[in-house]
């Protein structure tokens, strides 16, 4: 066994980098533990990769998580998938009743697992609790207008929000739920509040501003990746230029670097629910075959995971019509051309049996007051009142008399409480596992070598057993790393009659698998010889001839045969 503590506890950078180390001391032909950097404050920027002859290329997987920093449970489920390809190379137990052969598959594998892309924020979040949507920084010029600073101002160590009485307050408590906030309504009696962040108010003059979710943090590292980036105002939280933070380019150069990498899991929370590509257009505009393999996707996510999976421009705009900008999976999907994808960890809105809603995005914003009451009621019942803690008087230095406390959306809310957590991960890996399993698997075969005299016919086969063709989707045939095929003959102590038949282009390989409603059952019938092909070199004397075959989507294999 190994140590999973990921499984009942949120993680700080301390436990969450002893975790990794432990793995790979206790692993050391599985896993290599790297840092592709450091953060801003100085935490590396830790990556996992898991396998035998971890830097033989060969079909890789990437999955990261908590890129925003409250949404830690991300960090949690990549931890587990990363912990299921230690536990399936040494063997304690078949994953999740996948059948041995698909075991074997896996084990073949390579995954990068990067657990947290934004330490610094994290540690925030898990420290003193207060919002932070990627990192604790802000680089923008000072400004003389009035902003929010969010923190601690009672000295209880944490910041959550602070409630004051106001008659043009926008909220009321509930009458049934002490403490509890409701947006306020026509009939409603007061008192009625005003709501602001926990914190105080840089060059206040009077003014009370508006709060904002990027108030005293300028980037959000899911608006910050090059495909499709639009700058402010375009696009909240882009950051000043593309990859202009750390961590977004150590990802990017990491990954240019590994064009093996065929699926990308990409961890937030929370909602209960992946979303796919398209983000900046309907279905009917996507690569018809590529949409096929996401439906296959689909169909494991929800069987295995729980969670639909909807397409992110039909289902996932905040406003219609308005994509979000530089987004991790669209660079992932269109530019590295892997079968991406979000997975929005923690249903709440099933846990407080909300009625499911289209587009899926509305989940977030038509809450009704009975949604929240029954909220409520379950925090208190099965959550030991974390999300709803007390308010406490506070007089502010700027504002006066108000109250402070009264929510706290970290556990709960954003990420489901500890007790649930080894069920979340169990979910998630096997609906993972099996993406994971679809990988390109070329095979390269001496079939037999026939000599007259002095020369020699040396054959070999060259196929693709996988779900997955070489190219992994048809939309990535047209990358610079989507490129077919290729086997290269070397002779040694032998002669190569042709040298230019020493290289031969092979195009790509399809494989056994099309993706989710791709096959008519009215017309039942297999593809001719796509996932094969059959070489034939020749050769004068006696030596060794080796052939290798390569491709960047899927790596090199070499056959070593002895010519007599």
């Amino acid at each position: 066994m190994i140590d999973r503590p990921h499984r009942t506890a949120y993680l700080d950078y301390e436990t969450l980098t002893a975790t990794l180390r432990g793995w790979a001391a206790a692993h050391p032909t599985v896993v290599r533990l790297h840092s592709l950097g450091t953060s801003e404050e100085g935490r590396e920027l830790w990556v996992l990769t898991l396998g035998e002859d971890p830097d033989r290329d060969r079909p890789s997987v990437w999955v990261d998580g908590n890129m925003h920093a409250s949404e830690l449970a991300g960090s949690n489920v990549a931890l587990d998938i990363a912990a299921q390809k230690i536990l399936l190379h040494a063997g304690e137990r078949t994953a999740f009743g996948l059948p041995e052969h698909v075991c074997d598959a896996l084990r073949e594998v390579r995954f990068f697992v990067m657990p947290r892309m934004c330490p610094d924020g994290a540690e925030a979040t898990l420290k003193d609790g207060r919002y932070v949507r990627s990192n604790p920084r802000d680089r923008r010029p000072a400004s003389p207008t009035p902003q929010w600073k969010s923190g601690d101002v009672d000295g209880d160590g944490h910041a959550r929000i602070m409630r004051q009485v106001s008659d043009d307050g926008e909220f009321v408590e509930s009458a049934t739920c002490p403490g509890l906030l409701l947006p306020r309504e026509l009939e409603d009696r007061g008192p009625f509040y005003k709501v602001y962040p926990e914190g105080s108010i840089e060059h206040f003059d009077g003014t009370i501003p508006d709060p904002h979710y990027l108030q005293d943090n300028d980037t959000d590292l899911n608006r910050n990746f090059p495909y499709t980036w639009r700058p402010e105002p375009d696009q909240a939280g882009a950051g000043r230029y593309p990859l202009s933070e750390p961590e977004s380019r150590a990802v990017v150069e990491f990954t240019t670097q590994n064009p093996t990498i065929f699926a990308w899991l990409n961890l937030h929370t929370f909602g209960g629910v992946y979303i796919r590509p398209l983000g900046t257009a309907p279905d009917h505009k996507m690569n018809a075959d590529d949409l096929a393999v996401f439906r296959q996707v689909g169909a494991w996510a929800e069987t295995y995971g729980g969670y639909p999976m909807v397409n992110g421009f039909d289902d996932f705009l905040y406003e219609p019509e308005k994509p979000l900008y530089g987004d991790l999976s669209d660079y992932a999907y269109h530019q590295r051309g892997a079968i991406a994808y979000v997975c929005e960890l923690w249903d709440l809105f099933r846990v407080i049996g909300m009625e499911k809603k289209k587009p899926f995005v509305d989940h977030y914003s038509h809450l009704t007051r009975a949604d929240l009451e029954r909220l409520y009621a379950w925090d208190k019942a099965e959550n030991h009142g974390r999300v709803f803690p007390p308010w406490r008087p506070f007089t502010h230095p700027q504002l006066g008399p108000v109250e402070v406390g009264g929510l706290d959306i970290r556990f709960g809310i954003t990420n489901p409480p500890m007790e649930r957590l080894a069920e979340m991960c169990d979910a998630q890996s096997a609906a993972f596992l099996r993406v994971a399993a679809m990988a390109p698997k070329v095979r390269l075969t001496h079939t037999g070598t026939t000599k007259v005299g002095e020369v020699a016919r040396v054959s070999f086969r060259v196929e693709n057993v996988g779900y997955l063709p070489t190219h992994v989707l048809d939309s990535a045939r047209k990358l610079g790393h989507g490129e077919p095929l290729t086997a290269v003959a070397e002779a040694h102590g032998c002669e190569l009659l042709d040298d230019a038949a020493g290289r031969r282009e092979l195009g790509h390989l399809l494989g056994y698998g099309r993706g989710l409603h791709a096959h008519s059952i009215f017309h039942l019938r297999s593809r001719g010889s796509v996932s094969r092909k059959d070489l034939t070199f020749t050769v004068r004397g006696s030596g060794v001839l080796t052939v290798r075959v390569a491709g960047h989507r899927v790596g090199a294999l070499t056959a070593r045969i002895e010519v007599p």
